[in-house]
């Protein structure tokens, strides 16, 4: 049997820190009651000091045992701690960790009391430390502070399953296979007989399964190869169909014989000789970079991604299921991707889980930036590597392991072993490592690169061959481009913004382009904080193509006007439709991102054009930007009335979308968007986002309105952050967490100038 016992309510917590607190009996006057996920400490949007959240602070938490568990083993899991965690037990040591971004478990078996309340006390050291990366020099991004994912009590027999890597192979033949390692713990060291079991799943029913029998030494932990094999009838994950199945691996009793059966009895809640289940999702996928591209499944794909901060406003990385499984959404529906980089580090398993279930790849990479450390130092980075193996190498959505330090320099013998433990680990997959340096020493499978040559001139990105110096092609990739050579506000002008999504549809359609690279990956998704060194100042990197708050700037329609038309149409032209904006006045160059075949522009109800996408210019997109590059005369000179605009996308001849400016805007009204009508009470607190925006006649966002707005919540809910914002570029996104009761949130916002704007919340 295996029970999990989540552990995220009822927290008590200290924004500081003294020996006394990891005592059983520790004065708690002074703690205040948190959930968990939890930031060290709440900040504002911008301009503030990093240094609020780099402290030391203290957790507790008090639990019980049933009676009913004596004699098992009592782990306590954390699935994130930011940076270093030392955790006692009923005032007793029970062990530490040092790494913000990989989970941990701590034996507490002979340190509780079964039947009586314990006291679970965390000491989070969140300051920078050293010894720990990605610390020791300067960091662009936030590291926050806080136990800040969630934590349960894994509640196991004495022998149990640690852990499972289920590597299916042979995945383009008629007969497939998964090889199957389990991997056994047995820390009393008893002896006798199991028998270990592998069985892959369809839902209930069982399409493959082998068993071996698993003798009981002294040893403490054993790992058990198993193979299953002869797989047929089973549909490839892939971007456009990511199918996924279940594997499970079980300890049985020996004197069991049907295991299967004996399995769903178990799941039933009914104990036939099952002692301990492992499962995990999986799906039968190849993906390779070779020196000519990519390819899944055999299929030759051009990667398009963008990297991923974890980071959210107010809360740093502290945010629930539902917002991390978004941000996934996000990427692949709204922007239009098929590749993540999880920058620059291990992110949420539900973020993972997400791109798994919706076929986004992603390339993960372990802690640090541009810095090595010490013996140490590197010692930990090791160690965080294989913590974010062994927790991912289920995800079929993952496809290469990013092994070296971001913008490093060459360091040989740390590189060697990197490679060395994630070839060890998991043999399926590639290694790369992100670079800046041309003819770095190339260790990896895959040579990954940060390329930000292009600066708006005629250079887009580096020869593959020149950047690697070596005599044949090798996997290519780039990692980072655009970014800090260009950070854009969504609220800048105009033309910077219209610039900005051009950067990186240049960079995208030359590495489309170029058969020796196998995709781009843009810098960045979202804005993000950073350091004082970093930014604009105010603690921002706007680097994003979308903000903090995830609400787009132009650059979002450039990608997700590549997705193809049935998975949504996109139509937005890159201007806000005044004659004063830019500064040589009007519109034109009007460039539209659209994947329409064409579309009509209609001035004051007239069609004044009908313009087609710019393939000769950006042969190598599946939906080239249309550019229109000479003004209608209908746009009229200085001193003429400004016309109302339309744009018609066109797809086989019929129009499938419009979009409409206002020629004189007005400011109409303020409008709430929220991404869901539905919270779910479960192990955690439940949470979503809500966008305040002020819009014109026509519905289009009035970018230079900033007037603050008044937040009012009833119901079983609260607002994350301030509850007087300001809007930012005319729209501010507000996140609201549940408390703990069903019921309904209403959430409203009221202006000084436009009637009130409410959403309505189910909590269930």
């Amino acid at each position: 049997m295996r029970r999990v016992i989540p552990l995220n309510f009822g927290w008590r917590y200290a924004d500081s820190f003294c020996e006394d607190y990891l005592k059983e009996n520790a004065d708690e006057t002074g703690f205040v009651e948190v959930d968990l996920p939890h930031t060290n400490r709440e900040l504002p949007y911008n301009y503030f000091d990093e240094s609020e959240f780099q402290f030391i602070s203290c957790y507790r938490k008090h639990f019980d045992i049933p009676l009913e568990y004596k004699g098992k083993r009592i782990f306590v899991d954390f699935e994130g701690v930011m940076c270093y965690a030392e955790v006692y037990v009923n005032g007793v040591y029970a062990g530490e960790h040092k790494g913000g971004y990989t989970p941990f478990s701590i034996d507490i078996t002979d340190k509780v009391r079964f039947g009586e309340n314990n006291v679970l006390s965390v000491k989070v050291d969140s300051t920078e430390r050293p010894d720990i990366p990605p610390f020791g020099n300067v960091v662009d991004y936030l590291t926050y502070g806080g136990i800040y994912r969630e934590v349960s009590l894994r509640v196991v027999n004495p022998v149990y399953i640690a852990n499972a890597f289920f590597a299916p192979s042979d995945v383009l033949q008629t007969d497939k296979e998964i090889r199957a390692k389990v991997f056994v713990s047995n820390p009393e060291q008893k002896a006798g007989e199991t028998v270990v079991c592998v069985a892959l799943k369809d839902g209930d029913t069982v399409i493959s399964e082998q068993r071996k029998t698993l003798q009981l030494t002294g040893d403490d932990k054993v790992m058990v190869e198993i193979v299953l094999s002869g797989i047929r009838d089973v549909e490839l994950w892939d971007l456009d169909n990511p199918r996924l199945y279940t594997c499970e691996a079980y300890l049985v009793d020996s004197n069991i014989s049907d295991c299967a059966a004996d399995c769903a009895g178990c799941d039933r809640g009914v104990d036939k000789g099952v002692l301990d289940r492992f499962s995990a999702r999986i799906g039968f996928r190849e993906a390779r970079v070779e020196p000519d591209g990519f390819y899944l499944n055999g299929n030759k794909i051009q990667l398009r991604g963008l990297n991923r901060h974890q980071s959210y406003p107010y809360v740093g990385y502290a945010m629930p299921e539902r917002v991390q499984r978004r941000d996934a959404d996000i990427l692949k529906y709204e922007l239009g991707l098929n590749l993540v980089r999880t920058s620059h580090y291990p992110q949420s398993v539900h973020f993972l889980d997400r791109c798994d279930e919706i076929g986004l790849l992603v390339f993960e990479e372990i802690p640090g930036w541009q810095h090595i450390g010490d013996a140490e130092w590197k010692k930990v980075a090791c160690q965080s590597l294989r913590e974010m193996i062994e927790r991912d190498w289920n995800h079929p959505s993952i496809f290469l392991w990013g092994v070296r330090i971001n913008e490093s320099g060459d360091d040989h013998d740390f590189y060697t072993e990197t490679n060395r433990i994630a070839r060890e680990l998991d043999p399926t997959r590639q290694t790369g490592g992100v670079r800046w340096r041309e003819r770095s020493e190339f260790l990896e499978d895959v040579y990954t690169m940060n390329d930000f040559i292009h600066s708006g001139g005629e250079a887009v990105l580096r020869d593959p061959s020149r950047v690697t110096g070596l005599p044949e092609p090798v996997p290519y990739m780039v990692t980072e481009f655009n970014g800090h050579m260009y950070p854009t506000k969504r609220f800048d002008q105009e033309e910077r913004l219209v610039e900005h999504a051009m950067r990186h549809i240049r960079v995208q359609n030359a590495a489309a382009m170029d058969p020796g690279i196998s995709g781009a990956i843009g810098w960045c998704a979202f804005d993000y904080n950073t350091h004082s060194e970093f930014g604009s100042g105010d603690r921002i990197c706007y680097h994003g193509v979308m903000d903090m708050f995830r609400i787009p700037k132009f650059a979002a329609y450039a990608y997700g006007s590549q997705k193809d038309p049935s998975q949504g149409v996109v139509l937005e032209a890159a201007t806000l439709w005044a004659r004063g904006e830019r500064s040589i006045g009007g519109v034109i160059p009007l460039v539209i991102f659209t994947n329409c075949d064409y579309v009509d522009l209609v001035l004051n109800g007239v069609v004044a054009g009908r313009y087609y996408p710019a393939r000769d210019e950006y042969p190598g997109l599946p939906h080239p930007p249309v550019v229109i590059k000479e003004s209608p005369e209908q746009f009229g000179v200085w001193g003429f009335r400004w016309p109302d605009g339309e744009i018609v996308g066109y797809i086989n001849g019929k129009p499938v979308a419009k979009k409409a400016y206002a020629g004189q805007p007005v400011a109409t009204r303020l409008e709430a968007i929220a991404d869901d009508d539905v919270l779910t009470l479960g192990e955690t607190y439940d949470a979503t986002r809500v966008v305040f925006r002020v819009v014109d006649q026509v519905g289009n966002l009035t970018p230079y309105i900033n007037e603050s707005i008044k937040l009012d919540i009833t119901g079983p809910g609260r607002i994350i952050g301030p509850s007087e914002p300001t809007l930012i570029g005319g729209c501010i996104g507000v996140y609201v967490r549940t408390t703990g009761q069903s019921g309904e949130i209403r959430l409203t916002g009221r202006s000084s100038r436009f009637a009130p704007a409410e959403v309505a919340i189910r909590v269930q």
